[in-house]
């Protein structure tokens, strides 16, 4: 662990380059992995529904999130021992190969194991892709590059999502499922070019002893709360607000990763000059808050606005927590942080979906969206915590 980084740059009078050549490079992979996922997160359920039913869809999701979890744990140890280079190569082949081969059969079995050999390639790709994308980022703008690298994810992921559905109406499943794994398999070329982990380097935090570590365990936390309440939003909206209009849904859906995405960048931009720590607070209420206007699920304005303010909050609350725990252990364990984060991520969304469908069907949606912003607020133990412990 180190301590020495936890304290932001205070001055901009010498604030080196952000986009440098190495960090385009590896912009390049991102997009590419970016495109393969989202492209088919959709279509790939719909082709299994196809052949087996809904029962098949969920099925299919289910192993790709499976081995996504399972990749992100063990992949720290593999950057460890093979670099970041090899990894990141290996993630994108298991991600882009096997979806060039979806539709070699309609089989349950097949299409369960392709989703299960590109969720561990998934894996293997966010959390070496992303503490190689940390390594390239200069320690004074880290707040601000991973707000960039957020944007450069993101957008592909936004326009990925409804294209993969709207492709298959018109080109069918294999076409997509070639265009998807073409993007990874095409941006492998890039990886070459970029720098890899010293073979020399300080042994790295384990993602176990990272979980002891209290400086990196209360933002993993607090971010976990935040992205309960994102995957409760995301899934449980479009039936909760029922009685509004699809048009008023759609605003919200998009509202909240909007504003998600300028946040993320603003608050990127006052943590490399005020520090990241406190934003975690702030962000943690308006998240509960955001959640909380929501329950009046009957309210146009209050769906959207609450959805909004959700969504600007979980911005902030994404890239403090990242940004901070990066600046709390050396580039060594960078892996390691990615993979806590990521993990915070999926499993944050997967069980608070889950809780949630079992909480509505006792209370009805405005009370169990009520009763999950009241219980987000349990997050503030760690979050206080942490301003203890944090020297700016």
């Amino acid at each position: 662990m180190t301590t020495s980084a936890n304290r932001p740059a205070r001055t901009t009078s010498s604030r080196p380059p952000l986009l440098t050549r190495p960090l385009l490079l590896r912009f390049v992979s991102l997009f590419g992995a970016s495109v393969c996922f989202f492209l088919l997160l959709s279509v790939v359920p719909a082709y299994a529904a196809e052949s087996g039913g809904g029962g098949a869809a969920g099925v299919a999701t289910g192993a790709l999130m499976l081995t996504t979890v399972l990749g992100e744990l063990v992949t720290p140890r593999l950057v460890a021992r093979l670099g970041y280079r090899v990894v990141l190569i290996a993630g994108l082949f298991l991600l882009g190969a096997p979806a060039l081969a979806l539709t070699a059969s309609r089989d349950l079995w097949w299409i369960v194991a392709v989703c299960l050999v590109r969720g561990l390639g998934f894996g293997l790709v966010i959390v070496a892709g992303g503490a190689l994308t940390a390594s390239l980022i200069p320690p004074e703008r880290r707040g601000e590059g991973l707000a960039v690298v957020g944007v450069v994810s993101g957008v592909p992921s936004l326009v990925s999502l409804p294209l993969g559905l709207w492709l298959v109406e018109h080109v069918g499943y294999g076409t997509v499922a070639a265009v998807a794994g073409g993007a990874a398999l095409a941006s492998i070329v890039t990886v070459f070019g970029l720098p890899d982990r010293d073979a020399g380097a300080e042994r790295p935090v384990g993602v176990v002893r990272g979980l002891r570590t209290g400086a990196l365990l209360r933002p993993v936390l607090v971010f976990a709360a935040t992205t309960a309440a994102a995957g409760i939003l995301i899934t449980f909206l479009p039936l909760a607000a029922g009685s509004a209009s699809s048009g008023v849904v759609a605003a919200a859906l998009f509202a909240q990763p909007a504003a998600a995405t300028v946040t993320r960048w603003l608050a990127g931009r006052h943590g490399d000059r005020h520090g990241s720590a406190r934003l975690i607070l702030p962000g943690l209420l308006l998240s509960a808050a955001g959640l909380l206007a929501t329950a009046a699920t009957g309210s146009p304005v209050a769906v959207v606005a609450g959805s909004a303010l959700f969504g600007a909050a979980f911005g902030m609350v994404q890239n403090a927590t990242l940004t901070l725990m990066y600046a709390r252990v050396s580039a060594a364990s960078y892996g390691t942080v990615s993979a806590l984060w990521n993990l915070a991520y999926d499993a944050g969304m997967g069980v608070g979906a889950a809780g949630f469908g079992v909480l509505a069907g006792l209370t009805g949606y405005p009370w169990a969206f009520a009763a999950t912003a009241a219980l987000m607020l349990i997050a503030l133990v760690p979050a206080l915590s942490d301003l203890r412990h944090t020297d700016y």
